[in-house]
């Protein structure tokens, strides 16, 4: 079997898949994209395409190793999301080959069920928390919810009051045993992370998503000891090198990759 062609398709607002095609028939997507560069992904599957022409797609492992190891520069945003979409591709492929899943070409299934969130907007206390009171009635036994605007470095105490204000009003909405996620999205600097995640304890949340920037993980060794607050990140991470100063040092408890 052999790699006849990849073709990216651009689907607005901001979404991206890959068709890579086989002279068997055998056809694997996959979705290369990252959010607001869905055409700069789509340019780097070109660039990375003319190695695969010709190549036996069931080779996974190898040919991910030659696109991230064989150029001068690696990793980062658009180079990690074009490889992983044309992994999921080849993976497609390989599954649909065999005729099994690619759960069960990576060793079966460990779970029947999962628990998710639902996530909730809401610009006032009331909007959110009306917002976390419908997820709840369609069945979700957790919401996440946006922690704060942007902060300046250090701000004003009325901008963390907000951030109570949005909070208590979901617990207040949704009991004590509904589980809450609180996301900074990296909008805080760590002196003002400092003062939320204190002021965020009594509300037993259930976690809080990038208190600072990935890319200021050092900040996380001051941050940990504050709270009982589980903390989160990962989704601004790219590889498996970006997560190992993360991991080994300790202080984050839920990845996202």
């Amino acid at each position: 079997m052999k790699i006849t062609k990849l073709t990216t398709y651009i689907v607005p607002p901001r979404w991206c898949f890959l068709k890579i095609e086989t002279d068997e028939g055998v056809v694997g997507w996959g979705e290369p994209v990252v959010e607001g560069r869905a055409h700069s992904v789509a340019a780097a599957v070109e660039e990375l395409s003319d190695y695969l022409i010709g190549k036996d797609p069931r080779h996974i492992e190898d040919h991910w190793t030659v696109l991230y190891r064989g150029g001068f520069y690696r990793g980062g945003a658009i180079h990690m999301s074009a490889l992983a979409g044309i992994d999921q591709a080849l993976w497609d492929i390989k599954g649909k080959a065999l005729g099994v899943s690619v759960s069960q070409l990576l060793g079966g299934p460990v779970r029947d069920s999962i628990r998710v969130y639902s996530w909730i907007g809401g610009d006032r206390p009331a909007d959110t928390a009306a917002a976390a009171r419908e997820a709840v009635a369609r069945g979700f036994t957790a919401v996440k919810m946006n922690g704060t605007e942007e902060l300046q470095f250090v701000d004003s105490y009325e901008k963390v009051e907000a951030t109570l204000a949005n909070v208590a009003a979901v617990r207040e909405a949704v009991g004590p045993h509904i589980g809450i996620g609180v996301d900074f999205h990296g909008r805080v600097h760590k002196p003002m992370a400092k003062v939320l995640i204190k002021e965020l304890d009594p509300y037993k949340l259930m976690f809080i998503e990038e208190p600072v920037l990935s890319e200021n993980y050092e900040a996380l060794k001051e941050l940990a000891p504050l709270t009982s607050i589980p903390i989160a990140l990962g989704e601004r991470l790219y590889s498996r090198w970006d997560f190992k100063r993360i991991l080994s040092e300790g202080y984050v408890d839920i990845i996202q990759p």
